[in-house]
């Protein structure tokens, strides 16, 4: 069965919302696909968002989602859309199960999926303890005693262990930045600490695994060796990686950023008629950036096919 759609929006997170509720405003049928996997699903309260600051995600997808009922030109499908290809034609079909869409333009909002470092008990202390950006949580744990950062993977260079570890001393009194056995990567930290001196130390110690505290974001790291230490909590941004393939479907370009490449000013790929906003299409990942984002790709699918309905030439 097919429905037709000027354009499927396939992600209900913040930058899928954003862009529908742009489209919305110039009455292009449109169908949005939800899987219902969010990046921060873990997460019960989301920040740096006027009006919404300490609110749960949840309740922001679904007022937004309740936004778009006296519009009358957007369905919400909540299924994970598996296969999406670009027909001879022109026009794009997207597939769930046995049910097919077709639209004129896709827009992909599919977000990204944290890859975590192989250390037991990780998982478990996601974002209840282990936050990867300090402006999204971590203010609530204002006056810490003191704080640790994990200096692996994205985070396991002095630059960027530095630079969260600055942050962390804005709630903390003192940080600790753990190297996880990386002893070349201590001995850097610690001539840059003598040189340029903060409350900090580093500790190369190899994790065991890391046990949730049971006092607000404590955390407690257990090493191969030695006694076990306690942090009011611990920051780090592990790798990451694309949700799911549709992308590679249609044949969009990666970046070595391993984000989709988009072209101003209005995110369209290197596919025509294919669009990429939030997560999936920018090294900056924030609320407020897939915000942002999702605004231009729902301008800019809706003028693509009205330059074409004319037969004229578009604007990009």
């Amino acid at each position: 069965m097919a429905c037709e759609y000027d354009i499927i929006v396939i992600g209900g997170g913040p930058s899928g919302l954003s862009a529908v509720s742009t489209i919305v405003r110039q009455s292009h049928k449109t169908v949005l696909f939800d899987s219902g996997k969010y990046r921060n699903a873990l997460s019960k309260h989301m920040h740096t968002v006027p009006t919404w600051d300490h609110q749960d995600p949840a309740r922001f997808r679904a007022a937004s989602r309740a936004d778009f009922d006296r519009y009358g030109s957007v369905t919400v499908e909540n299924v994970e859309i598996e296969n999406v290809k670009k027909r001879d034609d022109g026009l794009f079909e997207a597939t769930a199960g046995r049910k097919t869409w077709t639209g004129k333009k896709v827009i992909l909002a599919t977000g990204i999926e944290d890859v975590f470092p192989e250390i037991p008990g990780y998982a478990e202390c996601w974002v209840s303890a282990i936050f990867h950006c300090l402006f999204c949580h971590g203010w609530e744990e204002t006056g810490a005693a003191s704080s640790g950062i994990l200096a692996v993977g994205d985070v396991g260079a002095p630059g960027p262990a530095l630079h969260f570890a600055r942050q962390a001393l804005r709630i903390s009194d003192r940080v600790t930045l753990y190297t996880d056995g990386n002893e070349e990567l201590a001995k850097e930290l610690t001539a840059t600490l003598e040189s340029a001196p903060a409350p900090m130390t580093v500790d190369s110690r190899k994790i065991a695994k890391f046990v949730k505290g049971p006092k607000d974001a404590e955390i407690i790291l257990h090493f191969e060796d030695g006694p076990s230490k306690t942090e009011g909590f611990l920051a780090h941004k592990p790798k990451y990686k694309l949700r799911g393939n549709l992308a590679r479907q249609l044949g969009v370009e990666i970046t070595p950023q391993n984000v989709l490449q988009i072209s101003p000013p209005f995110n369209q790929t290197n596919v025509k008629g294919v669009f990429a906003a939030g997560d999936c299409a920018s090294p900056m990942q924030t609320v407020t950036g897939a915000l942002y984002a999702g605004t231009l790709a729902g301008a800019g699918a809706p003028a693509q096919i009205q330059a074409e309905t004319y037969n004229q030439k578009g604007i990009f």
